[in-house]
This record gives structure tokens, C-alpha cells and sequence, in this order.
């Protein structure tokens, strides 16, 4: 099985039907749950860990879902993986709620899982890139008990009408990290502002951060990524 190494320590890559996972040698005390984007699969983060340099103090478990393989209105109906269909990219046009609800329902069942394993919740982060960002978002505002940390990337708000009666008490004060491209041309970063505007206007805290890149991340963010990591999940 392929190793990934974190300094001094040792990680271990397994992959199921449904997800990657990067687990720790030693048993974790903390989950990041990150969502992929639009077209991708679980694959296309697990490379970052190693460049997060976390403390060894903290053990992390990475899961990294696959989206399931659904049509896209936006793409001429092709199948591939999304977390829910894309049936217009204005922001004001129609959203595929019953997708974007059931990509929350299955987050949730990971992080039940997560809690069954002994994790607490307010160890476990929930990040995603893009499409999987709006799930984070979608997800981790709504969740009934503390978290650790939200993380979206390079994405924006869904379903925002709703937040307000759908919103938890108990993630009013969740620390949210978002990060975005001023280059970017599939979601541009006005986007991105304006999410992080409305949640900001909702009374959340956003650490907000932008970058000279496009749809993507560079190693500045990932840096900033690994720091607001080791922050959040430190004991």
C-alpha cells in the first residue's frame, strides 16, 4: 500500500468504493472531512497532506470522499462525479437542492461515523474545494453539534435563502477559512466575496484569503491551509 510521509511520521493511503482515506500511524484524534470538485474524484487532494506539516502532537485521519457519477445539465448531461447537478451558474438561477441535500446527508453519515469511532465533533473539520466547497458549506453551517472548523475553497454559498431557519446554534462561531483565486474564471472570486459578505452579514467570522491563481490552490494557501489546521484541531 503507498505511503505518504509528514516529517518524521508515517501515513497510511487506503482507498474504498466511496472514499480515500490518509490515516495516521498511530490512532487519530481528529478528522478532516474534504470534498472534491466538480468532475474530480477523492484522489485530487491527497497529495496536500504531507505539505500541511501538522504537529505530530495531533493525529489527523484525512477522508476524502468520491462524489457519485450523475449527469450535469451544465456540461450537456454528462455523467461524472458531482456532489449535485449544475443547472445554471447564476447565482440567482435554479439550484438542484434534492442533490445538495442528499451530498449533505452522506457527509453527515461520515462524520456519525467518525463520532462512533471516538472522535468528538469538535475535532472534525469539514472542507471541500469548489463544488465540494459549497457542500462544505451546505453541511457544516447546519450540522447540530460543534465542529472543529469549516474550510471552503474557491466556491460559494448554496442554498443561502435558507440558512437563516436552517442554521445551527451550536456552529454560529464555527471558524471558517475561506480562500479563493482572483484569476479564477470557473468561479469567480466576486463569488467568493459575496458568500463570504452574507455569511459575515449572518454574524459568522470568515477568515477570508485570496490569491494571484485561478481554480486551483498554490502553495501559499496550503500553507495557510496547514497553520489554520494545526490552530483549530490543536488540543
Amino acid at each position: 500500500m503507498p505511503a505518504l510521509r509528514r516529517g518524521p511520521q508515517l501515513q497510511k493511503l487506503q482507498e474504498t468504493e466511496t472514499a480515500v482515506i490518509v490515516q495516521p500511524d498511530q490512532a487519530h484524534k481528529a478528522t478532516v472531512i474534504w470534498m472534491h470538485g466538480l468532475g474530480a474524484d477523492g484522489h485530487d487532494f491527497v497529495s496536500i497532506v504531507p505539505h500541511l506539516k501538522l504537529p505530530e502532537g495531533v493525529p489527523v485521519k484525512f477522508i476524502f470522499p468520491h462524489a457519485e457519477v450523475r449527469p450535469v445539465t451544465l456540461n450537456g448531461g454528462m455523467a461524472m462525479r458531482a456532489w449535485y447537478d449544475i443547472k445554471s451558474l447564476d447565482r440567482n438561477g435554479l439550484q438542484d437542492e434534492e442533490g445538495i441535500r442528499a451530498s449533505q446527508a452522506r457527509i453527515e453519515q461520515i462524520i456519525a461515523e467518525e463520532r462512533e469511532a471516538g472522535v468528538p465533533s469538535y475535532k472534525i473539520v469539514i472542507a471541500g474545494f469548489s463544488q465540494g466547497g459549497a457542500i462544505a458549506l451546505q453541511t457544516a453551517l447546519r450540522h447540530k453539534d460543534r465542529l472543529a472548523g469549516l474550510m471552503p475553497l474557491s466556491t460559494y454559498l448554496p442554498l443561502s435563502g435558507s440558512l437563516a431557519n436552517e442554521g445551527s446554534e451550536a456552529n454560529k462561531n464555527i471558524p471558517i477559512l475561506m480562500c479563493h483565486g482572483s484569476h479564477d474564471a470557473v468561479l469567480p472570486i466576486q463569488l467568493g466575496e459575496s458568500s463570504r459578505d452574507q455569511l459575515t452579514q449572518a454574524g459568522y467570522t470568515v477568515d477570508w484569503h485570496s490569491y494571484p491563481m485561478a481554480h486551483e490552490v498554490c502553495m501559499e494557501e496550503i500553507a495557510d491551509i496547514g497553520n489554520w489546521l494545526s490552530t483549530v484541531l490543536a488540543d
